[in-house]
């Protein structure tokens, strides 16, 4: 059941996460949220779109299922460094989230009066220690990491929500930017977590059926690729994200009591958990279970202790847009057009043309105007 909803539990679960590094400089600012919002059409929304396509057309995990889609397609092996990518964000992400909760439990603490005499650093050390020990729950922590988040959350609200002044301001080619990078990390596009939520669930469907009967298979594949469609799974999740992004823009400046801090950020660990896991999976069709659970504990640890935390929001942009660029061109130019058309399933011709052109043209376009957007507010 969990692994089921697992797609769904993360598209709810990291607006929540990543909207406070993201919007606070422009959360006031009508036209940023506007942008935002095309960025969501234009952008996240064709990229899942080719996600949940490639997972239903490779029938594994996005590093496996990489190596298999070039191969049919004749690509270049380049193409397969999606799934490196895809594995290095998700740590990159965990990476960022366990560095603020280290500096909010510790805040939370010292309110407290019961901090202790250690520095941020070596609690974040710590919360990834953890992590990667909860990592090998899987899917199970998911749940509960959301549960003690709206709690946290909820207790915060209750002291009421924090007033916005909403204004148009001028647009910028660094405001694209930001809305851009907002709507993929926080929407999850080219992490592959969908990807690998969906393939969860197939091997669950696959699974279930009885052993006893050798030709049930045959006929429950059929059937599901009779009913299958790409919407049904992507548009309740880019919803959802929607919605979810909505309450944390109101929520991302929000301060919380002591208590609803620890509850929030003790949350965050379990989703960050969930992360390790995705990377860890990812890595053990290369390497082992053993060897890659070292290799995110390591990759992890570095980036928590020797990365500033504006590093990491750095590092996060430059790697999740790439990541992205590199699913768009090969879903758009690389893989078969009849291939494709039948892993999205769409019931209208004209909606897949559209589908088409969007990942071919348009992604490409919008993520190398954010990245020359990056460079500009940087170099500024």
């Amino acid at each position: 059941m969990m692994i089921r909803y697992a797609s769904y539990f993360i598209a709810a679960l990291l607006p929540l996460l990543l909207f406070r590094w993201f919007a606070p400089a422009s959360i006031g600012e009508i036209d940023f949220w506007l942008l935002w919002l095309l960025a969501m059409v234009l952008v996240s929304l064709p990229v899942v779109y080719a996600e949940i396509a490639l997972a239903y057309r490779s029938v594994d995990a996005p590093l496996a299922g990489m190596q298999k889609l070039t191969r049919e397609a004749d690509a270049s092996p380049v193409w397969r460094s999606f799934g490196w990518l895809a594995a290095l964000v998700s740590i990159i992400i965990a990476a960022l989230v366990i560095s603020g909760a280290s500096t909010g439990i510790l805040a939370a603490l010292t309110e407290l009066n019961s901090a202790p005499a250690v520095p941020s650093f070596a609690i974040a050390a710590g919360l990834i220690v953890i992590a990667v020990l909860l990592s090998l729950l899987g899917v199970a922590p998911l749940p509960i990491g959301l549960g003690l988040m709206v709690v946290g959350i909820v207790i915060g609200a209750v002291n009421g929500l924090p007033h916005i002044d909403f204004a148009m301001t001028d647009v910028s080619l660094s405001e694209w930017a930001r809305a851009v990078a907002l709507a993929l990390v926080s929407v999850g596009a080219g992490t592959g977590l969908y990807w690998f939520g969906q393939n969860l669930a197939s091997k669950q469907v696959i699974t279930a059926v009885g052993a006893d009967n050798h030709n049930a298979q045959k006929p429950a594949r059929s059937r599901t690729a009779n009913e299958y469609r790409a919407t049904k799974l992507v548009l309740p999740i880019w919803i959802l994200q929607l919605l979810v992004g909505v309450v944390a823009l109101f929520v991302s400046g929000m301060a919380l009591p002591p208590i609803g801090q620890l509850l929030y950020w003790v949350g965050v660990l379990f989703v960050v958990s969930y992360l390790l896991h995705y990377s860890t999976q990812q890595l053990a069709h290369k390497f082992g279970l053993l060897v890659s659970l070292v290799i995110t504990f390591v990759v992890a640890l570095v980036l928590v202790v020797a990365i500033p935390t504006t590093w990491l929001v750095g590092i996060l942009v430059i790697i999740s847009t790439a990541a992205v660029l590199l699913l768009s061109i090969f879903a758009g130019w690389q893989m078969k057009i009849s291939h494709l058309r039948k892993s999205l399933n769409f019931g209208n011709e004209g909606l897949y043309n559209l589908w088409r052109v969007a990942i071919r043209l348009v992604v490409p376009l919008a993520l190398l105007l954010a990245l020359i957007g990056w460079v500009m507010q940087w170099l500024s």
